[in-house]
C-alpha cells in the first residue's frame, strides 16, 4: 500500500519540487494551496484549492483521511524587497501563524505519522550576521532570539509551536531552517523572487546595466532546490526532531554572484549600487549538525546551479 502525504504549499516553488519529488518515490500524494503552481502542472495525485488560514479548509483536508507524512511549508513569504520594507509584517505574521496553528492541531487530531517544517535562517540572531565574511549561523545560535525580520521571528514561534506539540502530544516532527533554496520553477518578476533569480532576470534582459541594493559586498549562500529536497527527505526518514539548517556554506557576494551569472550568459554589463533593503551584511549555512546527524551535505556547486537557473529564467524571458 502505497505510503500518503500532504503538501501544504504545494503550489509553491520549494512545494512544487516536493510534490514531484515523493510522487516519483512512490507516495500518493495530495497538495494544497491558494493557487496552482505557475510554470507547470503539479504531479499532485489531488491538489486541492484551499485557505489554510481557514479552519473549515483545513478540516476538508484531514476529515476521514490519513496521512503518514506532511510537509507544511505554506508561508506569506518573499524575497528581500517583500520581507524587509515592513509594509507586509502584519500579513506574514498573521498568516503564517494561522497557517501553522491550523495544521499542527489537525495533524495530532488525525494521527498523522510525521509532520515537517520548514523553517528559516531568517531566524538567527542579527547581530551574529553583521560581519560579509564572519557569519555565525549555527543552530544554537538562534538563541538569545533577535531575527532580522518579523518573518524570522514568526518562523521562530513556529518552531516552538512544532516542538512543543512533539512534547506534550508525542508527534513526530522534523525542521529545516532553509538558506536561499533556488532554481526553476520559482519567483522571477513578481516582487517575491530572491536574489539569484532577480540577477538572472536583469543580466538576461536587454539592459546596458544592472541595479544592485546595497554596496554589494553583503554575503549569501543558495543551495539548489534538488539538494534541498534531498538533505528533506534525508531528515524525514531519521529520528532527529530538533532544528537543523538546510543549506550550503559556500558563500558569495551579491556582486560576485551578479559577475558569477554574467560569466554563465557571456554578457558584461555594469553593475550601480543603489538603494534598497538588505537585509542581514552576511549569512552561510553552518552544516556541521546536519552533517554530524544525518551525514548531509550539498553536493552541487553554485555555478552549476547558477546555469540552470539562468537557462530557465532565459527562456521565460523569450
Amino acid at each position: 500500500m502505497k505510503k500518503t502525504a500532504l503538501v501544504c504549499g504545494a503550489g509553491g516553488f520549494i512545494g512544487n519540487h516536493l510534490v514531484t519529488r515523493l510522487v516519483h518515490e512512490g507516495f500518493d500524494v495530495t497538495g494544497v494551496d491558494l493557487v496552482y503552481p505557475e510554470y507547470n502542472k503539479t504531479d499532485a495525485h489531488t491538489f486541492c484549492i484551499g485557505d489554510l488560514r481557514s479552519q473549515a479548509a483545513c478540516d476538508a483536508l484531514f476529515i476521514n483521511k490519513h496521512y503518514d507524512e506532511v510537509y507544511q511549508l505554506a508561508a506569506d513569504m518573499g524575497g528581500a524587497g517583500y520581507i524587509f520594507t515592513g509594509v507586509h509584517d502584519a500579513d506574514i505574521i498573521h498568516n503564517s501563524a494561522l497557517i501553522n496553528l491550523n495544521i499542527i492541531e489537525r495533524c495530532v487530531q488525525t494521527g498523522v505519522g510525521k509532520v515537517f517544517f520548514s523553517s528559516s535562517a531568517c531566524v538567527y540572531n542579527l547581530n551574529n550576521q553583521l560581519e560579509p565574511d564572519n557569519p555565525r549561523c549555527d543552530e544554537a545560535s538562534a538563541i538569545p532570539a533577535y531575527p532580522d525580520s518579523d518573518y524570522g521571528w514568526e518562523k521562530l514561534f513556529s518552531e516552538r509551536l512544532y516542538l512543543a506539540y512533539n512534547r506534550n502530544y508525542d508527534i513526530p516532527i522534523a525542521i529545516a531552517r532553509f538558506h536561499n533554496i533556488f532554481g526553476p520553477r520559482g519567483a522571477w518578476n513578481n516582487g517575491k523572487e530572491k536574489a539569484p533569480a532577480a540577477i538572472c532576470r536583469k543580466i538576461a534582459e536587454p539592459t546596458d546595466h544592472i541595479e544592485i541594493w546595497g554596496d554589494g559586498k553583503q554575503t549569501r549562500s543558495f543551495l539548489y532546490i534538488d539538494e534541498c529536497l534531498d538533505g528533506v527527505r534525508k531528515l524525514m526518514d531519521s529520528d532527529f526532531m530538533e532544528p537543523v539548517n538546510i543549506g550550503s556554506d559556500e558563500m558569495i557576494s551579491i556582486d560576485d554572484l551578479a559577475k558569477m551569472v554574467m560569466n554563465i550568459a557571456g554578457i558584461e554589463k555594469e553593475i550601480k549600487h543603489i538603494d534598497g533593503p538588505l537585509g542581514v551584511r552576511g549569512r552561510s549555512s553552518d552544516n556541521e549538525l546536519i552533517y554530524k546527524k544525518l551525514g548531509w551535505k550539498p553536493a552541487l556547486k553554485l555555478y552549476d546551479g547558477m546555469v540552470i537557473l539562468y537557462k530557465w529564467v532565459e527562456q521565460e524571458i523569450k
